[in-house]
Order: structure tokens, then sequence, then C-alpha cells
């Protein structure tokens, strides 16, 4: 069996939006890309909400720096599932997600997944979008539905949500 390897971030100082996502898949570690799965709809949802004016490949990931976009994820370990994540990976990830947020000061934080923030922030009942205050001040905290195939909500509903990104940089503006 292969050994699985966590994939790099894409982050750099000032971007416009850090998307935060739960850890790597399989395939993610396998190619060295975020949202790699054929199945994750990550880059068609960019796309659909005005995010990137094309749909980007996961192997072109490392390009939306230039877009002003980062990515990571809460865990680096790659696993089939989040349900594999364990909580001492959860509190670790979430303490190294607050310094990189801090060190790299991100304007919005996007969490691809209400799971996601829930274990960043301890907060269980929450809106899609932008809350209503940030864990890290200085910045805003917005959720948005997992970018998984496993994911019931239509694509259109979830590019909607999304969308909401774009408008709220540029009030930022």
């Amino acid at each position: 069996m292969n050994t699985l390897h966590p994939i790099p971030d894409h982050i750099k100082e000032q971007l416009d939006v850090l998307f935060v996502g739960f850890n790597p898949s399989i395939k993610s570690s396998e190619t060295g890309h975020h949202f790699a799965n054929p199945t994750n709809r990550f880059w068609t949802i960019l796309h659909k909400a005005g995010i990137t004016e094309r749909k980007y490949l996961p192997s072109e990931d490392f390009k939306l720096l230039e877009l002003g976009y980062g990515l990571t994820n809460i865990v680096a370990r790659p696993t089939k599932s989040a349900a594999e994540i364990t909580p001492v990976e959860y509190e670790e990830g979430k303490q190294q997600l607050i310094n990189k947020i801090e060190r790299y000061q991100p304007k919005i934080i996007c969490f691809v997944g209400k799971g996601v923030y829930q274990q960043y922030s301890g907060i269980k009942q929450l809106p899609w979008g932008k809350q209503t205050t940030a864990v890290v001040s200085g910045t805003i905290d917005f959720v948005a539905p997992s970018s998984s195939g496993l994911v019931r909500m239509k694509i259109d509903e979830i590019a909607d949500i999304y969308s909401e990104i774009p408008l709220l940089i540029q009030r930022l503006e």
C-alpha cells in the first residue's frame, strides 16, 4: 500500500479568501492537489458562483493564489472520509489553522463544510454564509456547504451560497 502524504497549502499574505477543507482525500494525497477526487464539485462550484472565470482543474490549484485565493485544510492527514479524523487531530488542526490565519491575515476564511467550521469554532448551530463574529478578529468567517459529492444539496443551491463571496470581497475593497 502506498503511504499517504499531506498536500501543500497554497497560501500567502493578504489573500481575499482562504478556503479551508476538512482534510485531503486519498485522491488528493495521490495527486498532490486539493479537491482532486472526481466526485468533488469544488472547482465547478467556484466557477458557477462567479469566484473563478472558468472551471479550474485540481492540477491548477496553485493558480488560485494569482486570483487572491488560498487553500488549506483543518487536518493535514489524508483519509477516505472525514469520519476518520480524531478529536486530537481536530484540536491540533484548529490551533495550526488559527496560527496560519494570524500569520497570513486573509480577509475571508471560507469553510468548505459546516462540519469544518463546527470543529474550528465549537459552535454547533450556525447559518450558511458570513458569521456574526470571527474566531480570529480582523477576518470574516464564511461557512459554505461541503463540495463533496456526498452532499445532497443541488449544485446550484451550493453555488448560490458561494456566490456571496465575491460580493463580500467587493464590500471590503
